[in-house]
């Protein structure tokens, strides 16, 4: 056991814990940035070094044994201890040298992110960025990300959050869709047009239940929870959909649909580790998020 402490490397720990909290390999390697079978082979190394099996293989992909979920708190603790070391280092960097890892949802990052980092670099021309677009919670604890742009807000510990407003949302269609089927001349006529939905989110569906429609899943006729790919449906005419206003309103071939429609709009955090804040990278880049991303959200 002794050579097993000395021996053993946080990568394969780092993969063992990717794997139990997504379940699948394919999502731990796009996790990790990894290739499928680099961390299937990783995850088999640690088994041999444990000489214990971890996994179940399923056909819909793995579940922890028994011998897996004792290890899995050690692991996680683990994790914790490192990011602690990493955060603490990361907290006596003075300068604004160095790297900056950003994570936001993949329609911000796609849409609003681009010219406001780019002003950023401006800014602080010797700071390089890393930028994750992911539509998942990146742990700001474990230094995934330094600062994130989130539509909810943080109940980590240690992680200072604020919100910054309101993104506004709409129902739109693309001016190919309308030419072909007109629009709807009331919100209960929606259902008898096509519909763009999510497929395993049930956001939409909680909003139209709000306004008194009894829309179900099997109204949508393209249901996708990739939200980039979702608004291009819309903008090639799929159907009706739903987005942010201000990403509709700088595509010409964008049209509103009931632009009065009461849609709950989404709320933007800010997002960093209490110690990470008070880098001067960090601080920084929170002061010039809020300020850029002011424009284009509410505050009611």
């Amino acid at each position: 056991m002794d050579d097993l402490l000395k021996t053993l490397d946080w990568a394969l720990i780092q993969s063992f814990l990717a794997v139990a909290e997504t379940g699948s390999l394919s999502a731990a390697a796009r996790q990790l940035d990894l290739s499928q079978p680099t961390l299937g082979r990783q995850v088999r190394k640690l088994e041999q070094a444990l000489q214990l099996d971890l996994f179940h293989r399923q056909p819909r992909g793995l579940e922890l044994t028994e011998q897996g979920q004792l290890i899995l708190p050690a692991a996680r603790r683990m994790a914790e201890a490192l990011g602690e070391i990493a955060i603490s280092a990361a907290g006596e960097d003075r300068g604004l040298g160095g790297t900056l890892r950003i994570t936001a949802s993949r329609l911000v990052a796609h849409h609003h992110l681009p010219p406001i980092l780019a002003s950023l670099r401006r800014a602080a021309p010797e700071m390089a960025i890393e930028v994750l677009p992911s539509d998942t919670a990146e742990n700001l604890l474990f230094r995934e990300a330094d600062i994130a742009v989130r539509m909810y807000r943080s109940e980590q510990l240690d992680v200072v959050t604020r919100q910054i407003g309101w993104l506004p949302i709409g129902a739109f269609a693309s001016r190919d869709y309308v030419a072909r089927h007109g629009l709807p001349d009331t919100p209960e006529a929606l259902l008898t047009h096509d519909m763009i939905g999510f497929d395993r989110s049930d956001l939409i569906l909680r909003s139209f239940r709000e306004m008194g429609l009894p829309v179900t899943r099997d109204h949508f006729v393209i249901r996708c929870d990739d939200q980039v790919a979702y608004w291009e449906f819309v903008r090639a005419g799929c159907g009706i959909g739903f987005g942010q206003l201000p990403v509709a309103a700088r595509d010409p071939d964008i049209v509103p649909v009931f632009p009065g429609l009461d849609i709950p709009p989404l709320p933007v955090w800010l997002a960093a580790h209490d110690t990470m804040r008070r880098t001067p990278r960090v601080a920084l880049a929170w002061v010039h998020l809020e300020r850029e991303l002011a424009p284009i959200l509410t505050r009611a």
